[in-house]
């Protein structure tokens, strides 16, 4: 699982806009892929040099520059530089720590977005920084990896379906705020089919493992959290803000995607409110077997207090004692402490102790 809490000590005492990369170097190489288009032509390429990217400038077609990898620190100053970029904004990008939040700074809006996937190894949740630049017919994406959740997305831009060719670079920023949106949903079902199975678990025999289990499972979903809640005041600052980058019919959009946000924080904190409580069962249903164990050997112990007592007796083997020369004395006595230990038993029964 990601790190809810990432290493911020080598920035420490640097000026501000100092480029210091925090977090995982989770790409070789850095990745550029430029999409250019309108609602005629679209053109796609792969560049090898961030200077190849520099030509899109206030062009009249819609341009997205996606960037897979943040370390590169030199890549990104001189492409910031170049597009006009301030550099606590791009000490915003290369800091993977940061919490989702929107920027706006008169040319261009800035939005910090956190991608959520699962894991390939143990189905966990896997955490990825996201920051948009959204500008005049211009989005620039970084990402911290190569592999997201806009697939969809570039689909649509080469078969030109639907309106996101025939819509500017706000459409195609808020087309890409939803795509992570969306992806949230099918997180959000792997943790409730996880949860559910727990549950189940929990019923049926619950063990130490379920424990780690339940730990595991709201470490994750705190994450989650933590990583969505800020999301709605985003959404919000977008659709309410005032930056002529956004147009009104656009806005509209974003208004479902703010639904959406909310709809995912309500299932994050109903998981969160059913672990907590599957937390309580367990200790119950722990308490409640040690209990059962404990009125067992009670009761087995009640049980044979009486019958020590009269073993003790008559082990003193003193010369003078009732029933020493008598032959049926052994079975007789043994007839009577069985007798002892089966009224007992009945008479617990009657008290619904057993």
């Amino acid at each position: 699982m990601a790190r809810i809490f990432k290493k911020r000590t080598t920035k420490v005492g640097l000026p501000p806009g100092t480029l210091v990369h925090v977090g995982e170097k989770r790409a070789e190489r850095v990745r550029i892929t430029v999409s250019d288009y309108d609602e005629t032509h679209f053109d796609e390429r792969r560049v090898e040099s961030v200077e190849e990217a520099f030509g899109f400038k206030d062009t009249p077609t819609v341009t997205w520059i996606n960037i897979d990898g943040v370390h590169d620190l030199d890549l990104i100053e001189r492409l910031g530089t170049h597009y006009g970029v301030h550099a606590l904004v791009l000490e915003d990008i290369v800091n993977t720590g940061q919490r989702p939040k929107t920027d706006d700074l008169d040319d261009y809006l800035f939005v910090v977005l956190k991608m959520l996937y699962r894991g390939t190894e143990n189905n966990d949740v896997q955490s990825e920084q996201v920051s948009l630049i959204l500008g005049n017919n211009l989005v620039i994406s970084f990402q911290e990896q190569q592999g997201d959740v806009f697939d969809p997305i570039r689909d649509r831009l080469r078969t030109c379906k639907g309106r996101i060719r025939k819509m500017g670079a706000d459409y195609l920023a808020y087309a890409l705020v939803d795509a992570i949106t969306d992806n949230y949903f099918v997180v959000i079902e792997t943790l409730a089919d996880r949860v559910e199975g727990l549950e189940e678990e929990l019923i049926t025999d619950p063990t130490p493992a379920t424990l780690h289990a339940i730990n595991t499972l709201k470490r994750e979903v705190l994450f989650l959290r933590k990583s969505v809640w800020p999301l709605r005041e985003v959404i919000a600052g977008l659709e309410r803000g005032e930056s002529p980058l956004l147009s009104e019919p656009t806005r509209i959009y974003f208004r479902d995607v703010y639904d959406h946000t909310i709809q995912v924080i309500d299932t994050i904190e109903t998981l969160r409110d059913m672990l907590s409580g599957m937390l309580d069962i367990y200790l119950s249903s722990i308490s409640n077997k040690m209990n059962e164990v404990m009125k067992a050997l009670t009761i087995t112990a009640t049980i044979f207090i009486p019958l020590t007592f009269i073993a003790g007796i008559y082990g003193m083997n003193f010369e003078h004692m009732p029933e020493l020369g008598w032959r049926w004395a052994y079975p007789a006595l043994l007839l009577v402490m069985a007798s002892i230990g089966v009224l007992m038993l009945v008479y617990f029964k009657k008290k619904r102790w057993l």
